[in-house]
Parts: structure tokens; C-alpha cells; sequence
């Protein structure tokens, strides 16, 4: 069983897993600033994790701008960086799992033939005749999935009845978000996710996975997301622009604002990440830290 995230005891590791669509931007600076400010004000660890798993999205060489990014703007991650797309034998061994448990079914449903809300299980009870699997999806267990998110307060949801069985691996062939994120949690031992609120609906299917993988699931912090000026959260398909690194402390201070602080006035990155570290320690410390 999953243990309770709150109730961790494992010294802190968390992570920043960009997807190498394209170069990082304000908008994906503010869960980068989070997650690293966060694991270094509880002297964790911060590991960088290329979540190429969806390759038609993949620009080649994102990766490597993605890297040169942080590290220009100060953020070292440590350790080796891993990518999604080397970890295949991974998410098949997961995906074994949940199979053994009848947890897993074909389905030849397209999107034209659903509905926007929750899948109504129509392959649930076994593929309609002449039909093949195209995609392979988790069955929802009953129940209301609870958790505390360290921004958000506390939080529920009905998955089966919101979300419906979804989708593990896909029509395509490749593994599904849900999937590999947790498996790569758990692989390298996360305790800490700090992520986009975009992402906060996502976190009651994620929990339900780890418990039948047997993952401890980690404590979860969901920051604000930076819209656009039609109010449209900053993406790469919205053509957000790279960030600027020519005035660095800019750039961070602009991150640090919208995150609900107050500018710094330091005149180094290095002194910016020291100062920004203790405001995020005195408002998001865990109260078992030392």
C-alpha cells in the first residue's frame, strides 16, 4: 500500500520534469523556481527528469537548451539527468503489474466516439464484436480519492465518476502520462512533487496508481499558473517565448512575483537564490524539517 505522503519519513528528494518541446519560458520557470527552491529549503535533493516519452512532441536539442537554461539562471540539479524514452522496460514492468491484477483493458473506442467528460466504460466488460484494442486503459477502483496539497489545502475527487477508466498507454503504442510519472516517482524515490495547477487534476489518478504499484506517493505542492493576456495558461502551443537570460535577475524576479513575493533586491543570482530560499523556507517549511 501507498504510504501517506504527509507522514513521510525519507529525507527530501524532489524534481523538475520539463518536456523537450521546446526551451523553457515564464511559464515553466515558476514550477522550475518552485520545486528547486522548495528541495533546497528542506536540504533535498533536486533532480531533472526529460519527460520525452510523447515523441511527436519532442524538438530535438530542447533538452540540452532546456539544461542550459537553469544552469545560466543558477538552478543545478543533482545527480544525472534521465529521460523517459531510456526507461521503456520500466513502464512494460508496470504495466505487468496492474495486468496481473485485471486492472488493465483493451479498448477500441476513437475519439470521435466519445463524449467530452468521463469515460462511460463501454470496453470496460470486453471489446465490441469486430472490434480491436487501440489503447489500453485502468479500471478505476469506487471511492473518493483524498490528499493535502501543501498550497492548495485539502483535496478530493471521485475518479471513476469524473474521470472514468483512462488511458495508460496509448492508441499510438506509447505510454501515457499518468503512467510513466508515476513510475519514475517511484523509481527514483520522490517525496515531494511541485508542480502547475494544471497538473492538481491529474494528482487522485496518480495516487490511485502508486497504491496498486505498491509506491509510496509523494506530499504535493500545486503554484499558481502565469496566463497569458487572453487568460490562457503561458505555453510553448500558445507560442510563449523563450526566457530572457540576458538580465537573469530579471527574469527570476519576475518568476518570484508571480509565485506572491515581494521582489528581492539582490544584485547576484547566487545572493537571489540565497534570499529567495529563506522566504520560501519560512512560508512552505515542513513542519518535521530541521
Amino acid at each position: 500500500m501507498a504510504s501517506d505522503a504527509i507522514g513521510d519519513k525519507r529525507p527530501y528528494k524532489g524534481r523538475f520534469a520539463p518536456s523537450p518541446s521546446g526551451p523553457l519560458h515564464d511559464g515553466s520557470l515558476l514550477a522550475a523556481m518552485a520545486s528547486f527552491l522548495d528541495a533546497k529549503a528542506h536540504g533535498g535533493q533536486w533532480l531533472l527528469r526529460i519527460e520525452d516519452i510523447d515523441t511527436p512532441r519532442v524538438v530535438p536539442g530542447a533538452d540540452r537548451t532546456i539544461m542550459g537554461q537553469l544552469q545560466a539562471l543558477g538552478m543545478q540539479w543533482d545527480g544525472e539527468p534521465v529521460w523517459q524514452s531510456r526507461r521503456l522496460k520500466l513502464y512494460q514492468r508496470a504495466f505487468d503489474t496492474l495486468d496481473a491484477q485485471s486492472l488493465v483493458y483493451g479498448c477500441a473506442c476513437t475519439r470521435q466516439e466519445l463524449a467530452i467528460g468521463a469515460y462511460p466504460g463501454t470496453c470496460r466488460n470486453g471489446l465490441p464484436e469486430g472490434r480491436q484494442a487501440r489503447a489500453w486503459r485502468f479500471k478505476v477502483p469506487p471511492g473518493i480519492e483524498h490528499f493535502d496539497d501543501r498550497w492548495q489545502g485539502p483535496q478530493q475527487q471521485d475518479v471513476a465518476t469524473e474521470v472514468g477508466d483512462f488511458i495508460i498507454k496509448r492508441a499510438d503504442g506509447l505510454w501515457a502520462y499518468q503512467l510513466v510519472v508515476v513510475v519514475d516517482d517511484g523509481d527514483q524515490g520522490i517525496t515531494d512533487i511541485v508542480r502547475g495547477t494544471d497538473l492538481l487534476d491529474s494528482t487522485a489518478r496518480q495516487q490511485i496508481l502508486a497504491r496498486c504499484l505498491h509506491i509510496p506517493y509523494p506530499r504535493v505542492l500545486h503554484v499558481p499558473l502565469l496566463l497569458d493576456d487572453a487568460g490562457r495558461k503561458l505555453s510553448k502551443q500558445n507560442h510563449a517565448t523563450a526566457l530572457n537570460l540576458t538580465q537573469p535577475l530579471s527574469t527570476l524576479n519576475k518568476a518570484w512575483q508571480a509565485l506572491g513575493f515581494e521582489p528581492l533586491t539582490d544584485t547576484s543570482v547566487p545572493s537571489f537564490w540565497q534570499t529567495a530560499q529563506s522566504h520560501w523556507a519560512a512560508r512552505f517549511k515542513l513542519p518535521s524539517s530541521t
